[in-house]
């Protein structure tokens, strides 16, 4: 179940933990962060990239066509996967991008903390929710030390993800809420 834990950013004191889907979305709007679920969609285990994206096809054209992105793919990641950890030591720490972060997850779950307006908004994600992350916002993103997800990313740059790290340590000092 989606869950968003809110903290006080100097204090450390927690101000608000809540699984209800229209509260997180409200709470995330009001910072310019859209979250939103995409029920009625399945797509088998064993699928290929291409018939993950071929499922979702009307939600990202909904979606790019809203957003003005040019392009999406399918990433996976698996406690297996010989670069895990250091996938999760890249996105673990604080950055930016120039661009709006979109994610979907089509299975798993992982966190997306933000770090904005004083506060650390930590958004757990799982199958079915779409987040999008403002270009700009201080953010990191964690699956665990066992990372088990496949998402869709919403890309307007051609470069993909590119990120500006913000060189803190927040991160560590919010680890993610369970």
């Amino acid at each position: 179940m989606s869950r968003l834990t809110v903290w006080d950013a100097t204090t450390k004191q927690q101000e608000l933990r809540t699984e209800d889907a229209a509260t997180i979305a409200t709470t995330l709007a009001a910072l310019g962060v859209r979250f939103e679920r995409w029920d009625g969609v399945a797509v088998p285990d064993g699928a290929s990239n291409d018939e993950i994206l071929a499922a979702y096809r009307p939600y990202l054209d909904k979606l790019m066509g809203e957003t003005g992105a040019g392009s999406a793919d399918v990433v996976s990641l698996t406690p297996d996967h010989p670069q895990a950890a250091a996938m999760r030591e890249k996105f673990l720490n604080e950055h930016i991008h120039i661009e709006d972060e979109v994610r979907f997850f089509v299975r798993g779950a992982g966190n997306f903390v933000l770090h904005l307006n004083g506060k650390v908004y930590d958004a757990y994600c799982v199958q079915g929710d779409l987040l999008s992350v403002p270009a700009g916002t201080k953010h990191w993103f964690d699956a665990g030390d066992k990372p088990h997800f496949t998402a869709l990313r919403v890309f307007t740059d051609p470069a993909g993800w590119v990120a500006e790290f913000t060189g803190t340590d927040m991160a560590k000092q919010f680890p993610v809420a369970a």
